[in-house]
């Protein structure tokens, strides 16, 4: 398969018919958005705009959101239309974020060195209170956490453990290092999200260990392609290990909540 057909097939089943745990589908002829039932943000995840449609659509989308008091995210591709989609989100409001690689794996084509058993100390995590060390390695990476981020992620696994996987790395009983990977039914793709690993504990291997144990779950679970958004700093990594990339993605951020109100 080549990159446009995967782009075609990746825009199918994860964006245009995505659902999730916690989050409300709704799709009009121009967007799939995604409704926080949590206290999260929400989220447009696909659109189909031309230069005649799109800032009257985005101004919909601003308020809508605006309406059910929800700050959200818009999700560009480097092949979303059209093509100067990024400037206008700019223009109308939205705060850009750095831009990530979509890059993809297929596990049919997995390189040998993702299939040896994992060496280092991982462990899949099924108890919700060992997410509070994840939170612990957040804040000392990144210099903060986020509480709805980890709420979500412990009702998740408290309450749809199938759907998520979340792993940690250990030294010497020690955490530092963690990601994840998602599933969704009826779909060829799987997630790869959210790795950490403390600064001191870089270059060690716990990066590729965290993301061989989540490969070969995946492979064993009869997923095809695996994905990620990769930093510049990721990127190179992943791509050593048999990823290829498909295209540009960028998170588009829009504020409509009053500061300190609820959602």
């Amino acid at each position: 398969m080549d990159n446009s057909e995967l782009l075609a097939l990746h825009d199918q089943q994860q964006r245009i018919q995505l659902e999730e745990r916690g989050m409300r589908r709704e799709a009009t002829a121009e967007v799939v958005r995604h409704i926080n039932l949590r206290q999260g943000e929400g989220a447009v995840i696909h659109s189909r705009l031309h230069p005649g449609n799109a800032d009257r659509i985005i101004a919909e989308q601003i308020a809508h959101f605006r309406d059910i008091g929800q700050d959200f995210e818009w999700k560009l591709y480097g092949h979303d239309t059209p093509s100067d989609l990024g400037a206008r989100l700019l223009a109308l409001g939205f705060e850009a974020e750095e831009p990530e690689s979509l890059l993809i794996l297929d596990l049919e084509d997995t390189p040998e060195s993702l299939l040896k058993p994992v060496t280092l100390d991982v462990r899949r995590i099924a108890e919700p209170a060992r997410l509070d060390e994840i939170e612990r390695i957040q804040e000392s990476v990144w210099g903060e956490s986020d509480p709805d981020y980890i709420a979500g992620l412990k009702e998740d696994l408290a309450q749809d453990p199938e759907h998520v996987s979340i792993y940690l790395a250990y030294a010497e009983g020690v955490p530092v290092a963690h990601a994840r990977i998602t599933f969704h039914d009826r779909s060829l793709f799987a997630g790869l999200w959210g790795g950490s690993t403390l600064a001191e504990y870089r270059g060690l291997g716990f990066y590729t260990a965290l993301l061989a144990a989540r490969v070969q779950e995946a492979r064993a679970r009869g997923i095809h392609f695996l994905t990620i958004d990769a930093s510049p700093m990721s990127r190179p990594i992943v791509e050593r290990r048999g990823f290829r990339y498909l295209t540009m993605t960028q998170p588009f951020k829009m504020r409509v909540k009053t500061p300190g109100a609820n959602s």
